[in-house]
């Protein structure tokens, strides 16, 4: 593993990193080409999106990692009631999001109405920069974020907005729980678990 792709914690410092990787990364998920449709704008409006999710939840009550050219924002199950947006923050991503603010809003109740019940690990976020695929950073970051998970004998849930990325984790052992389309003609996501595994 290269230096650029080993994973290291993320702090506020590395907002700047962490947005540009995580904007370029989504730039074509059908999630967020929803939330920001339009081509022009969608870049900025990324940006501002992922820093605000990273420097007002994840970063102060999530497990945030990032390579040269990715990044993972996780939720442990003792920081789940934590992470959940604020009433600034909530008021933040209205103004990011304009006027698609409340399909997000519906999109985020319809995501929780299907997770799981369990103790559990949740990856909320996986992404890297297009211009670094084939790298191994996302596979870097994804190791590091389930063995912290194994190691506390707990399975790990996420949901994923690309069809195309199902393969990807399924080779680290999650399975497809379930699909749904999110309300108001949104994309279809699958809900994933991963067993734990032995640490090693």
């Amino acid at each position: 593993m290269s230096q650029t792709n080993t994973p290291t914690t993320a702090g506020p410092a590395d907002a700047p990193l962490v947005s540009a990787a995580l904007a370029r990364a989504f730039d074509g998920d059908p999630m967020m080409r929803w939330f920001f449709p339009d081509d022009t704008t969608r870049p900025d409006g990324l940006g501002r999106y992922f820093t605000t999710l990273f420097t007002r939840q994840y970063a102060p009550h999530g497990v945030c990692e990032r390579t040269a050219s990715a990044a993972a924002f996780w939720v442990s199950p003792e920081g789940a009631d934590k992470a959940v947006p604020d009433a600034e923050t909530i008021g933040l991503l209205t103004g990011i999001l304009g006027d698609r603010a409340p399909l997000f809003r519906d999109a985020v109740q319809a995501a929780a109405a299907h997770g799981p019940r369990e103790p559990h690990w949740y990856l909320a976020v996986l992404g890297a920069d297009p211009a670094a695929q084939g790298q191994g950073h996302g596979s870097a970051l994804l190791r590091s974020g389930l063995a912290k998970a194994d190691a506390d004998g707990l399975p790990v849930y996420l949901e994923s907005s690309k069809a195309e990325n199902l393969p990807v984790y399924r080779h680290f052992g999650f399975e497809v729980l379930g699909e749904f389309a999110l309300p108001g003609g949104g994309p279809t996501l699958w809900a994933m678990r991963r067993p734990p595994r032995p640490a090693a």
